[in-house]
């Protein structure tokens, strides 16, 4: 029987990190995963995230966003392209070779960090002094590993919606989404978050006729709200995206070739509306499904997430529990972090991991992202603050670009001046909010960022400028 130091349960983003982490440390370690690769023949690290999430989905973005500025934004820098044609396949065959790529990527780093990788689903099966036993199923064959740390970073998985079952052929989940072959000409998207902004944004762009329907009665309720109408506004009128908000879905009926949704608008009208696909986005919930926690007596909510305290540890002794399958934001990075950090406890160390200041992205055009606070939290806290804003439209390197849209505000104590939030929309600003990712970690005020010097011409200028308008003085606005 082998036994380790630390053993670490998903190789998601969370789990891969927290195995490389604690190896490094000087930890014997061992990491289980069960995933295999789009053909199913052959194991794949890397979880949600890698495989079916966070890094397909980008690539779709930009080859879809490549497509549309072939089609509508080259003419006015002189370029002309003539006849352009997409190919659906080409576009996932692109997607397919950097997710082996990178997944290929882990396992090179598991063998120079010396971590054992087994393939197979854990599940708890006691505990033998101070070592936790966990059964690996290698699709049938059961072996057992000994810990004496154990990680779980099994992820989540996508939250299902009772009115019908994804099917992954005319109902789509995230991982259907990211591999359609052939464009579909009208396509469904029940939930407004930032799956279903992402792929509805992709399929958009290359010819589908999208709906998105979202049950919540405001548009990206997590974000900043002046953010999100600025969002609404170039998702609706410009690209041409349907979002119907505040709906109730009453009946959905997958046939052959059609999926017939009926729903009730938010003034109570009945619609019913035909897709060739539909894409349900709805959210995600805690994957703790066969970990046998209840044998060993892991404590979960009511919810199904595993209960921690502030530093992940779970009620079980040197049983610690990461990323999706616990409190907090459901963030590749976040789990990441978590994983460093749990590493880094298990070896006396004392790391912090401060949630106010993980920051949010959704990479639509344009992007959208924040860190801190919104201003409707301030206000619902009774927080005193003042507030700067700047806009992409006067900014040369966005210019000339040709995305001069969007907004960055930044968020201060009244008093103090501090940072209390940072809120985007625009180019790029997927890189641009770490700056005030960094501000907040290290107590920065706004007059901080101000009195930095920027590059010119850069994108980075408006987060400048915005930071000045706290203080009214703005240069440029």
């Amino acid at each position: 029987m082998s036994q380790f130091d630390v053993v670490v349960i998903g190789a998601g983003p969370g789990g891969y990190i927290a195995a490389i982490r604690a190896a490094q440390l000087g930890f014997k370690t061992a990491c289980i995963d069960a995933g295999v690769n789009k053909a199913g023949d052959a194991p794949a690290l890397g979880g949600t995230c890698l495989n079916v999430g966070c890094i397909p989905s980008k690539a779709l973005l930009q080859s879809s966003e490549h497509f549309h500025a072939a089609q509508h934004d080259f003419a006015e820098h002189g370029i002309t392209v003539g006849d352009v044609k997409f190919n659906a396949a080409k576009m996932i065959e692109r997607k397919d070779a950097i997710v082996t790529k990178l997944t290929g990527g882990i396992k090179f780093l598991f063998q120079k960090n010396k971590v054992t990788s087994l393939f197979g689903t854990a599940s708890f099966v006691g505990k033998n002094g101070d070592f936790w036993q966990l059964e690996v199923d290698d699709k049938g064959e059961k072996t057992t590993v000994e810990g004496k740390h154990i990680i779980v970073a099994t992820g989540s998985t996508p939250r299902p919606l009772p009115l019908v079952d994804i099917d992954n052929v005319n109902v789509l989940d995230n991982e259907g989404a990211l591999n359609l072959t052939e464009v579909p000409a009208k396509l469904g998207v029940i939930g407004a978050g930032v799956i279903g902004l992402e792929m509805g944004s992709v399929w958009n762009r290359v010819g589908s006729e999208v709906t998105i329907l979202e049950a919540s009665p405001v548009f990206l309720a997590a974000a900043d709200q002046q953010i999100a109408k600025e969002a609404f506004k170039y998702f609706t009128r410009e690209q041409g995206l349907h979002i119907e908000l505040g709906v109730k879905l009453n009946k959905i009926i997958s046939a052959k070739d059609k999926v017939t949704v009926e729903f009730s608008t938010a003034k109570g009208e009945a619609k019913t509306v035909e897709f060739d696909k539909l894409i349900v986005a709805i959210g995600r919930v805690p994957n703790t499904h066969g970990l046998n926690a209840e044998a060993v007596g892991l404590q979960k909510d009511d919810r199904g997430f595993i209960v921690v305290d502030g530093e992940c540890r779970t009620n079980l002794p040197n049983v610690w529990a990461i990323g999706d399958v616990v409190r907090g934001p459901m963030l590749a990075h976040k789990a990441s972090d978590e994983g460093v950090a749990v590493a880094e406890r298990i070896a006396g160390q004392k790391p912090h991991l401060d949630f106010n200041t993980i920051p949010w992205v959704i990479y639509t055009d344009p992007e959208i992202a924040w860190v801190g606070k919104t201003e409707e939290q301030l206000k619902a806290e009774g927080v005193d603050y003042k507030k700067g804003t700047s806009g992409f439209g006067a900014n040369g390197r966005a210019m000339g670009l040709g995305k001069a849209k969007g907004t960055v505000k930044v968020l201060a104590d009244a008093k103090t001046d501090r940072i209390l939030g940072v809120h985007m929309i625009g180019p790029m600003v997927s890189e641009l909010i770490t700056e005030g990712v960094v501000g907040m970690e290290f107590s920065a005020s706004s007059e901080d960022i101000a009195r930095i010097v920027h590059a010119h011409p850069t994108l980075s200028e408006v987060v400048h400028e915005a930071a000045l308008a706290v203080d009214k003085r703005a240069l440029h606005g």
